[in-house]
């Protein structure tokens, strides 16, 4: 039997070899070999086209090109119509008498197959052993919108889209600068994904560059359709709950970002770029910060590590305190809450547990459906599935309102990945409050803070600038500082040029 599968298997590599062996060599200067050839690299696509026509000096030529994936009026006024009227020798050809900004002369048939499939067409001329590839990419684009997941009062109203061009171009508006770099790579042995990284040169680590590059060039995969997939062979800790890179929808983030001497990576097909490297504290930072007066932002920040608070320990706290822990209450509330935990036959971290299971449930109904009907469904189930439930005696009264408070607390979390990760470090602190009691939160938080001191993310630690301490940079973690007295970028980041800004107020420190 293991005979016959070789067989078998010899037979159908047999073509793939061929196919392989040609791709390694250059074209013909036969114009019906070059087609033939064609034919057998592009078998089974039928959107391969194939544009016949004569050259006005007289040679016949082919254009080819897959439909769909370039600009038509691109190749009818900007190729075919020079080559056939304008042009006088084929010499002319090769020396981009095209009105195509962008041309290439290319001999190898693998690059020719590589180019094609990116949308590009390839010119062949009878008697010519070398090819021209004119750029024409025009695959459908989808229009520039603003974010859905990271909207915003005051900033910028415009999110990235699934062409890696335009996504370059618009963060390139906010920082038209020489210093501005850009990296691309191809990811993908099938997909051949487009990976471009932009830094500023000026300002990043070159030994981060440098780690970038080895991380992407070493990814060995099929494709890469969207920058979560990529976040995954690229981070530090894969395991861990907490996420490591930031993906944002933004351009003005994006940017705010690379001023502050990270890397932004640009995928191709992706509405979302990442952000490294990244510490724990990036997370709880918005765009609407900035754009906010800073007493505001500041308040709006010491907010959101309530919320982190509050999301992670509330329900394991009301589970100990009930449990174990009833004495720190005062007699009303303790009263209050025997009684409306009279009818319910399920210890604390059961009836916890239901309305958390219960509450995600309605969370991930609501994305799914229509917006209209999603909202609807969430607003209505809640109400309705909340009041059921303590009617039946399922559930009390104070659990109700303690799921509530901690779904609203996940909600202010800016960040859609960290909010995520946060809501599912509720189940293991639940837990351990209904086996050990405060004691059991207590320790939770020390595990938990042990774990993100302990991260890296890129060289740097998840954990600054808390641990390790730096004092300069708590100007823009529990609080936000006025704009004018940020003039350092943060120390986090390693970057290479620590002052952004001079003295832009009359009497300022001017160090």
């Amino acid at each position: 039997m293991g005979t016959i599968r070789r067989w078998l298997s010899g037979i159908r590599s047999a073509p793939i070899q061929k196919l392989n062996d040609q791709l390694k060599q250059t074209i013909s200067g036969s114009l019906e070999n070059n087609l033939q050839t064609l034919n057998t690299i592009f078998s089974h696509a039928p959107d391969l086209v194939t544009r016949r026509f004569q050259l006005r000096s007289g040679e016949n030529a082919v254009l080819i090109y897959l439909e769909g994936l370039i600009d038509k009026s691109a190749i009818n006024n900007n190729i075919l119509k020079p080559l056939m009227y304008e042009i006088n020798s084929v010499d002319d050809c090769w020396n981009s008498s095209t009105t195509i900004a962008k041309t290439e002369i290319v001999m190898l048939w693998s690059r020719i197959e590589e180019t094609i499939f990116q949308g590009q067409s390839v010119l062949f001329i009878d008697g010519q052993e070398r090819s021209l590839v004119l750029c024409t990419q025009g695959w459908p684009q989808r229009a520039i919108k603003e974010p859905q997941i990271e909207s915003t009062l005051k900033g910028s109203h415009q999110g990235f889209v699934e062409t890696s061009g335009q996504n370059i171009a618009l963060i390139r508006r906010y920082l038209p600068n020489r210093e501005l770099k850009i990296k691309e790579y191809a990811v993908g042995s099938r997909g051949n994904t487009r990976v471009s990284i932009m830094f500023l040169d000026d300002v990043v680590q070159p030994d981060l560059v440098k780690e970038m590059e080895d991380r992407l060039l070493q990814i060995n995969v099929d494709a890469i359709l969207n920058t979560g997939e990529l976040a995954e062979y690229i981070e530090d800790h894969p395991i861990s709950l907490f996420p490591q890179l930031i993906m944002t929808e933004r351009p003005d983030s994006a940017a705010a970002h690379i001023l502050q001497g990270r890397i932004v990576i640009v995928v191709d097909h992706s509405p979302s770029v990442i952000v490294a490297p990244v510490t724990f504290t990036a997370f709880f930072q918005s765009v609407d910060d900035y754009s906010n007066r800073w007493l505001i932002a500041t308040f709006l920040r010491l907010l959101r590590y309530l919320a982190l608070i509050t999301t992670i320990s509330l329900s394991a706290v009301y589970i100990a305190v009930v449990s174990f822990h009833y004495e720190v209450l005062p007699l009303d509330l303790l009263v209050s809450i025997g009684e409306s935990r009279e009818k319910v036959p399920f210890p604390p971290i059961v009836e916890a547990l239901l309305m958390e299971v219960a509450l995600e449930m309605l969370r991930e109904a609501g994305l799914r459906l229509p917006g209209p009907i999603g909202q609807t469904i969430g607003v209505v189930g809640g109400i309705v599935i909340g009041q059921a439930a303590v009617q039946a005696g399922i559930v009390s009264n104070i659990m109700v309102i303690i799921v509530a408070i901690t779904a609203i607390s996940s909600f202010i979390i800016p960040d859609y990945d960290m909010s995520s990760s946060l809501r599912l470090l509720r189940f293991p602190m639940m837990f351990l409050a209904a086996v050990f009691g405060m004691i059991g939160i207590v320790i939770g938080m020390m595990i938990l803070g042990a774990h993100l001191i302990s991260m890296e993310s890129f060289g740097i630690s998840y954990g600054s600038p808390v641990a390790p301490i730096r004092l300069s940079d708590w100007k823009d973690v529990w609080i936000r500082a006025p704009m004018w007295k940020m003039k350092k970028r943060p120390v986090s980041t390693d970057p290479i040029q620590l002052k952004r800004q001079g003295t832009n107020r009359e009497g300022e420190d001017q160090a």
